[in-house]
């Protein structure tokens, strides 16, 4: 049984809702911005540098005495002594310090693993401003994408943040992720507007004229009915291309049920090899220019970082399954120019 859009939109915002909670247990559910219980300091105020393989417990933002004070666990230790779980497991007023002195003292290894554990704490509130864009989105996107989008824009808004300026970091990471997401999706319909007109006005002369015709109209009549000369149609056609486009990783479906991968599907005897002349210099460019962020983060972190598949998911919350699917599709888009194996190698040079 087939479910309309419609209904899977409908029974998709149910689900958002259960996700969400209800209101008394939600900010934003009477209007105001949507968070989960606030990470324990988000809002806090930089202290002088740390004695390095230090950390201060600011035992006073939490009101304990001089008296009450205790040893700090991490008394004697830097951050790269601790494992991700014990980072993890510290609040997150201690893992700022932490991430703060290691960014002084240009420590990476140790800003990278704190900042690691600091995503994990602010995850909760990505998934929110996640689930809130989702109602907005058509049934078709998925709130998976929408989340690993935003986990850049938190990576980002970690390594940006001041405290010096007084800003409430849920504050400014909040707005660093909500645009993070909405520039995923931005660069992904990447097809013009003028452009899928224009392909929607030729698809809609052709059926109109095959109905009429019986058969499919020939180029001038096509032009004609569009109201312009041959060439102009040819380049019309050549533009509107690109609307057409449909995922390769996507599968069509035979009246017997049967699927296929479009890619597995696709043959071009006429193309042409250029893999002789492409080099190196050439692969980095198609990285640079032709991926979005998602993508050339899962193929340098897999390809340059040795990371796995299951590793770059955790960073980027997708399943294992979801980052080679992405991994996949970005292959076949290269397959045209150069032998995947090919590609391996230059990569991992």
């Amino acid at each position: 049984m087939m479910i309309t859009d419609e209904n899977h939109r409908s029974e998709r915002d149910s689900n958002i809702e259960a996700d969400l909670g209800s209101p008394e247990n939600l900010d934003g559910a009477s209007g105001r911005e949507a968070s989960p219980t606030e990470p324990e300091g988000a809002r806090f105020e930089c202290s002088a540098p740390m004695e390095a393989n230090s950390c201060s417990s600011r035992s006073e933002d939490r009101g304990v005495s001089e008296g009450e004070k205790e040893v700090h666990p991490l008394a004697g230790k830097g951050c790269t002594s601790l494992s991700a779980s014990e980072l993890v497991a510290l609040d997150t007023d201690n893992l700022w310090n932490l991430y703060l002195d290691a960014r002084e003292r240009q420590d990476e290894e140790g800003k990278t693993q704190v900042r690691n554990a600091l995503m994990e704490k602010y995850l909760p509130l990505v998934r929110v401003i996640a689930l809130k864009l989702l109602r907005t989105m058509p049934s078709s996107v998925e709130l998976d994408d929408l989340v690993s989008s935003g986990v850049f824009g938190l990576m980002d808004a970690i390594g940006r943040f001041d405290p010096d300026r007084g800003v409430r970091f849920k504050s400014y990471c909040s707005t660093r992720i909500r645009g993070s997401i909405l520039d995923q999706l931005r660069s992904e319909d990447w097809v013009p507007r003028q452009v899928r007109l224009q392909a929607s006005k030729i698809d809609r002369a052709l059926k109109d004229l095959g109905e009429e015709y019986g058969r499919e109209p020939t180029e001038g009549e096509l032009a004609t009915r569009l109201d312009c000369d041959e060439a102009e149609l040819r380049r019309r056609l050549a533009r509107s291309a690109a609307a057409r486009m449909v995922s390769l990783s996507g599968k069509w479906s035979g009246q017997d049920g049967s699927g296929e991968q479009m890619a597995h599907t696709l043959q071009n005897e006429k193309a042409i090899e250029p893999r002789e002349v492409l080099n190196e210099a050439d692969v980095l460019s198609f990285i640079t220019r032709s991926l979005t962020e998602r993508e050339r983060f899962i193929i340098l972190q897999y390809y340059k970082a040795g990371q796995t598949m299951r590793e770059i998911g955790e960073i980027l919350q997708l399943t294992e399954s979801r980052v080679c699917q992405i991994h996949s599709n970005v292959m076949v888009r290269l397959r045209s120019i150069i032998d995947p194996e090919q590609v391996r190698i230059l990569l991992s040079a």
